[in-house]
């Protein structure tokens, strides 16, 4: 497992800090492979670059056990969020309930619509995503090539493909919620449901980083940064703003 730098510039240089919090830089990043050496497929993600060696190491603890540890999602930059956010308000995408019922947004109010969006979906400029620190993961050694992940709990719980490998992780995260006594900086954000986000086993952030950014970014930045964004029901988000932030994103871990 490798990685190809010429992206980084590090968490020292803070010139470009507020375009690294709203996932609006990739300076921060560089190139990670996950795959093992001797594959002929190389499948590169973006990642932050003082978390290679941690997360080359995690995917290595993996192996030892017989699990693939891979990634599905790492960064998504702020454009890529407000695309996922303006086509779930406009109904190009599918808004679940808690039960996976599909939504009619339009039965909604405006600040339903918000909330429903957000219990599934980051704001733009508020995704974990954007940091380059946080990862959805699976077991790839546990399905076919072809497969198509879907990250939902059935896959990740009860008897579910990647049921095994997160079982696993929770002996490796010890409390799943930050307690890196095990031997790894890696936990769970959403292990718990705390009213906001919906518990995502799949989710796994890099504590010692990802502290930093939550700490770092602020109501002022992300309404700075949203004023200017062609963002579905704006007026709405920005009117609430200070309680989206309390529930949704500054959520203590």
């Amino acid at each position: 497992m490798g990685h190809r730098a010429g992206i980084n510039t590090g968490m020292q240089d803070y010139s470009h800090r507020d375009d690294q919090l709203t996932g609006s830089t990739q300076t921060h990043l560089v190139e990670w492979d996950g795959v093992p050496l001797q594959s002929t497929t190389r499948n590169y993600f973006l990642v932050h670059s003082d978390v290679v060696e941690p997360l080359t190491a995690l995917c290595q603890r993996a192996a030892e056990q017989g699990f693939e540890l891979r990634l599905c999602s790492s960064f998504r930059s702020f454009e890529r969020q407000l695309k996922i956010w303006n086509d779930k308000i406009k109904g190009l995408r599918p808004v679940y309930d808690d039960r996976g019922v599909q939504l009619d947004m339009t039965e909604l109010s405006e600040w339903q619509q918000v909330q429903a969006v957000m219990r599934w979906s980051a704001l733009p400029g508020a995704s974990r995503h954007h940091w380059g620190t946080d990862f959805d993961i699976y077991d790839s050694a546990a399905v076919a090539s072809d497969y198509q992940v879907q990250l939902v709990p059935e896959e990740v719980e009860n008897g579910g493909p990647f049921a095994p490998m997160h079982d696993w992780l929770d002996t490796v995260f010890g409390t799943g919620t930050g307690d890196s006594g095990a031997g790894t900086d890696f936990y769970r954000p959403y292990a718990e449901d705390r009213g906001g986000i919906a518990p995502e086993r799949w989710h796994i952030s890099y504590r010692p980083l990802a502290d930093i950014f939550v700490a770092q970014l602020t109501v002022d930045l992300l309404a700075h940064r949203l004023s200017t964004a062609d963002l579905a029901l704006k007026e709405t988000v920005l009117a609430n703003l200070d309680e989206l932030y309390t529930r949704y994103i500054h959520v203590p871990h």
